[in-house]
């Protein structure tokens, strides 16, 4: 397949398979090494590019993703940052002026992030830093360059690439195992119809490690980049509807005026690199028992619609995850869109983890109780993480139901929580651990509405 996009502003045309990533590309058949390899899986930050499309500039990994998804783009790396005339970019003169580059591995990829965001007028750096890792500088003259960068104007170059080559039809080749552009979902879906086998592929931000490191040939296959209408995010009056292919950074700027809680776990939710290219269906349709999406969205009481050619179903989205593994989902059927209510005041979703940003969670409990004079008039809470699928706790529920909101009726509603869940132990968590942390989460969310100070990250004297 022939892939046509901008590349530091120059058009370029490439002949690669389905499945090549960008940073082997760009490394291997163009030269440009400034682009590093490192985790090789979209957690380190080293192979940063900028890609802009009619969406504006995003910092994307360029190692878990695929040239098919930069059709008709704009691409910017290290090497493309300084003027033509090689007047340096403002982040590259500022990491200079203030030190922010010893070893010089990860600096690359740090600069681009910086030249992304300076590009979008934006100021909060610890956001969008936070997937770039850096083990021998440290972060404050980096930060301190960032800073220093603010007020400098866009350079014309990099606003150029807003002119790219948006709108240009993707050239389908019809050699067997060609990947598949489709420009609407009605497309994909007479596609995906025809060949229930293939893989769909949004973000690539799991997809590209089936690759880079269990190197799984994933032909034939789909990229859904080009669908617009499938990453619609839609406000219906009482419910906002989001399309599949929504970004994670989309959605975190939907939830944030509706749903306070759950966008400021979306924001820990990867990084920026992979917020801006992964998507809630794609999060929701691989099943991943740790997930951070699906226990928000069970306790939100969030619909699922499917889609499989022109049949059209919907059912309650904890009725979509059926054991480890699998799904309620026909070959050939695709999720097309979820749907959340936008008022639930009482919803409160926990991410516990490791490390406070970019890291996969040990259990992800969330809440959504309501309370009427003093009594629980209804109750959804889900956990991901405590089983082999994200999980309502009805043992817990019902435990709560019509019960007084007292810490008496919590210590009930936490001993039915073993009934609800049997943990396993793994490399992030004991059984034991996420058991006693979900039950202390019983707690922390009720001191939350009660209006208790709950953030680990405030410090009061």
């Amino acid at each position: 397949m022939n892939i046509t996009f901008l590349l530091n502003g120059e058009t370029v045309h490439a002949e690669a398979p389905a499945t090549r990533t960008l940073l082997d590309w760009l490394r291997e058949d163009r030269g440009l090494t400034g682009t590093k390899e490192g985790c090789n899986e979209g957690d380190c930050g080293a192979c940063t590019v900028m890609v802009t499309d009619g969406s504006g500039p995003r910092a994307l990994n360029a190692c878990i993703l695929f040239l098919p998804q930069l059709h008709g783009k704009s691409v910017r790396t290290v090497e493309g940052l300084a003027a033509p005339d090689g007047t340096l970019h403002p982040v590259q003169q500022a990491m200079i002026d203030h030190h922010g580059s010893q070893c010089g591995f990860c600096t690359p990829g740090f600069v681009v992030s910086m030249a992304t965001a300076h590009a979008a007028g934006r100021t909060d750096h610890d956001d969008v830093l936070a997937g770039n890792l850096c083990r021998c500088t440290g972060y404050a003259p980096i930060i301190r360059a960032a800073r220093a960068a603010e007020g400098a104007p866009a350079p014309a170059h990099i606003a150029e690439d807003g002119n790219g080559l948006a709108g240009r039809a993707p050239v389908q080749d019809a050699t067997a195992g060609a990947p598949f552009l489709p420009a609407t979902a009605d497309a994909l879906a007479d596609w995906y119809a025809a060949h229930p086998d293939a893989t769909l592929i949004a973000g690539a931000t799991d997809v590209g490690l089936w690759v880079t490191k269990d190197l799984r040939d994933l032909a034939p296959v789909a990229f859904l980049s080009r669908c617009a209408d499938l990453g619609d995010i839609a406000d219906t009056g009482e419910y906002l509807r989001i399309g599949a292919a929504a970004t994670m950074t989309d959605v975190l700027a939907a939830l944030r005026p509706l749903h306070p809680s759950y966008a400021e776990m979306v924001r820990r939710y990867g990084s920026e690199q992979v917020r801006n290219a992964a998507t809630l269906g794609g999060n929701i349709a691989n099943g991943s028992p740790i997930g951070d999406n699906p226990p928000a969205l069970i306790a939100l009481g969030a619909r699922l619609h499917l889609r499989h050619g022109q049949t059209r179903r919907e059912l309650p989205i904890e009725d979509f995850f059926l054991d480890y593994g699998k799904q309620d989902r026909q070959p050939g059927e695709f999720v097309e869109a979820v749907t959340i209510p936008k008022t639930a005041p009482a919803l409160r979703c926990y991410k516990i983890s490791k490390r406070f940003d970019q890291d996969i969670s040990a259990l992800c409990g969330c809440f959504n109780v309501t309370v009427a004079e003093g009594v629980v008039t209804g109750a959804r809470i889900a956990f991901g993480g405590m089983a082999g699928i994200p999980k309502r706790a009805a043992a817990t529920e019902a435990a709560l139901a019509g019960q007084p909101w007292t810490t008496q009726t919590l210590a009930a509603a936490s001993a039915a929580l073993a009934e609800d869940f049997q943990p396993l132990t793994d490399m992030r968590a004991s059984a034991a651990y996420r058991l006693e942390v979900a039950q202390g989460l019983l707690i922390r969310y009720f001191e939350d509405l009660a209006g208790t100070g709950s953030q680990v990250l405030e410090v009061t004297p």
